[in-house]
């Protein structure tokens, strides 16, 4: 019977002749040896020859690079006197309106003429209005508001509100309105203390003078503690006099620093006619009244 091949799962060793040896393994090579070393730690050997290469430029920079170039007081101003002369940059009373203007509201008042009731309801006035805390609460002219009977306020994104009367301080000619609702980003005003005017200061009015507005405009303070009694009305002390044209309309508006603070709250303008407008003297309520008038210890 014949016996099945068995293969073997290694190759036989060569037949060797009796005596032989194998020959033996000669050494690596030193650059071998070296280029192994390299690639058995490759990512260590790059950073560490970065590490050497940026070294190397940063010496020779220090070394034989140009001098650092060091600014003086003098290059610092000419600087700046460039940009004044190259750019036109917003006027001290333009930032100051700017700062306050989201906060200006128009106030409108609606009520029935007594002089004529069947008439129905029309617009009795228009007034201006600052709002001095976030909530939404507004400080206006007690005059803009005492015949109403139903008030609307706009506020500067245009938005509408009606609003109701909190308090009144009519010997300061001064109230407080809230309105029913209010914009999500509503930006109280600054308030700042009259104590630290002095007559030529710069002021700026923010109102809506005959409905138009905002409207700004700018003029000085023109003297501090005056007494002004409007026609038909309670006698007011303590009032700041400015130059800055105030009309119908700007009553119940900021009268600002050039820091944006509300430092009073127009309330009349004298005028020695029946025209009503403007011939330059117009009065504003300090905000220390204003502190007063909203149940609140001076700003």
């Amino acid at each position: 019977m014949k016996r099945a091949t068995v293969y073997a799962s290694q190759p036989a060793p060569a037949h060797k002749p009796p005596g032989a040896e194998a020959a033996p393994t000669p050494p690596p090579r030193q650059g071998a040896r070296w280029k192994a070393v390299f690639f058995r730690h490759e990512r260590w050997a790059m950073l560490f020859l970065g590490l050497a290469i940026g070294g190397a430029m940063w010496w020779a920079s220090e070394r034989w690079g140009a001098p650092r170039q060091v600014l003086t007081q003098k290059d610092i101003d000419a600087a700046v006197l460039h940009t004044l002369a190259t750019q036109d940059l917003p006027s001290r009373t333009a930032k100051a309106a700017g700062l306050v203007w989201p906060s200006v509201v128009r106030v409108r008042a609606f009520g029935t003429d007594p002089q004529n009731p069947k008439a129905g309801e029309k617009e009795l006035g228009v007034g201006t209005g600052v709002v001095i805390v976030e909530d939404g609460t507004i400080l206006t002219n007690f005059h803009v508001i005492s015949t109403a009977q139903r008030l609307e306020v706009t506020f500067f994104d245009g938005m509408e509100s009606a609003a109701f009367v909190i308090s009144t301080m009519p010997e300061n000619d001064l109230a407080v309105i809230k309105p029913q609702k209010i914009p999500d980003d509503l930006q109280p005003a600054t308030m700042g203390s009259s104590s630290n005017l002095q007559p030529g200061d710069e002021v700026v009015a923010v109102g809506f003078p005959f409905g138009i507005g905002p409207s700004v405009s700018a003029g000085v303070v023109s003297g501090l503690n005056r007494s002004f009694q409007p026609e038909g009305k309670m006698p007011m002390k303590g009032l700041i006099q400015f130059d800055a044209a105030a009309n119908p309309g700007n009553s119940g508006g900021p009268l600002v620093n050039l820091s944006g603070e509300v430092v009073g709250i127009v309330t009349a303008i004298l005028n020695p006619t029946s025209a009503r407008t403007f011939i330059g003297i117009g009065f504003a309520a300090t905000m220390e009244s204003a502190g007063s008038a909203v149940g609140i210890p001076p700003f």
